[in-house]
């Protein structure tokens, strides 16, 4: 017998953002609540579909397990520390946004990023 997968599919979108929400990351399930907060968030600042989509997913570990909850935006490869829900909404506006990463905010540049 021969059963054929589907092929998955998916919106297109112009970034991805992954949440770590791990045990490690946030003690108190902080990361988790910002992951479910998403949404509603993105839906309002309008990047839940369209051009400006942005994906979201929740990761199990960065292995960076200091000051979370922590997040990653790709392909922009910038990874946020500290992110409470004042800086989400920082991030959001400035960087999902408007395009311009939150600076002191961010812990580490991916290798594309580096010298920006």
């Amino acid at each position: 017998m021969s059963s054929e997968l589907e092929k998955p599919k998916m919106m297109d979108y112009k970034r991805h953002m992954l949440v770590c929400v791990g045990p490690r990351c946030t003690e108190e399930g902080e990361s988790e609540e910002l992951f479910s907060m998403l949404a509603e968030k993105f839906k309002a600042a309008g990047i839940d579909n369209g051009e400006m989509r942005v994906k979201r997913t929740r990761t199990s570990c960065f292995a960076t397990c200091k000051s979370g909850p922590i997040i990653c935006v790709q392909p922009d490869g910038i990874w946020y520390y500290n992110v409470t829900e004042e800086n989400l909404d920082r991030i959001i506006e400035q960087h999902l946004v408007g395009g311009l990463p939150v600076e002191d905010l961010i812990y580490h540049r991916g290798p594309e990023c580096a010298s920006a």
